[in-house]
């Protein structure tokens, strides 16, 4: 067990160091959210609930976009090749895994953050959307990730991604969207965990798929 988790911590440890050494795409991101959260006050001002959450969970998709995708992008055919000597590829995937979706809870609550101070609050339960966007952004963080390895593999990734990521982004948003408006009634209402348990499930199915093909891809 030992020998599975120490190549596991020293690649997220190898990634989170990459991030603090190549700070301007963190701080790009951020200037992202906060770019595209002023640009929305300005031209909405105060949004209604249904709209509100709409832009919120749009903004942390395109935000995901930026912020996961180029995690296997980025990293060259020689590197990759490097990594495919010394580590086992589901160790591999799974820390890219867990890498983003930390980031993405980061980036999460720092967006629902800037929702609430430019935007206004219209939320009835902040903390139970707190943690409804933190599930949103590692779920779509998994989903991504799995994307972004299938895409790194062919030779227009950026299109790859969006051919494979529409059908599968598309359900998965208006389900997050159903979950968090629970989030805005004054009464938490039946159905909850029901929509949660969905969502785990989803996460739970792209986990299984990578575990399984990514050690396909990453004989290629």
């Amino acid at each position: 067990m030992r020998k599975q988790i120490n190549p596991l911590y020293t690649l997220l440890k190898k990634d989170i160091l990459l991030e603090f050494r190549q700070q301007y795409t963190f701080f790009g991101i951020l200037l992202y959210i906060a770019s595209t959260s002023f640009v929305i006050y300005l031209t909405m001002g105060q949004p209604d609930d249904k709209v509100w959450n709409g832009l919120y969970w749009v903004t942390l998709l395109f935000i995901c976009i930026n912020a996961v995708a180029r995690s296997f992008l980025q990293e060259g055919r020689g590197r990759m090749l490097y990594f495919y000597t010394i580590v086992h590829p589901v160790i591999f995937i799974f820390s890219k895994l867990i890498y983003n979706s930390i980031l993405m809870t980061l980036m999460s609550g720092l967006s629902l953050l800037l929702f609430t101070l430019l935007l206004g609050n219209p939320l009835s339960h902040p903390f139970l959307f707190f943690g409804i966007s933190c599930l949103g952004g590692i779920s779509l963080s998994l989903v991504f990730s799995f994307l972004a390895a299938i895409a790194s593999k062919a030779q227009q990734p950026a299109a790859i991604m969006a051919i494979l990521g529409f059908p599968l982004i598309i359900p998965q948003l208006m389900l997050l969207m159903k979950i968090a408006n629970i989030a805005f009634a004054d009464v938490v209402q039946n159905g909850l965990p029901q929509l949660v348990g969905l969502l785990i499930g989803f996460d739970i199915m792209i986990i299984a798929l990578s575990y399984i093909l990514f050690p396909f891809l990453w004989k290629d």
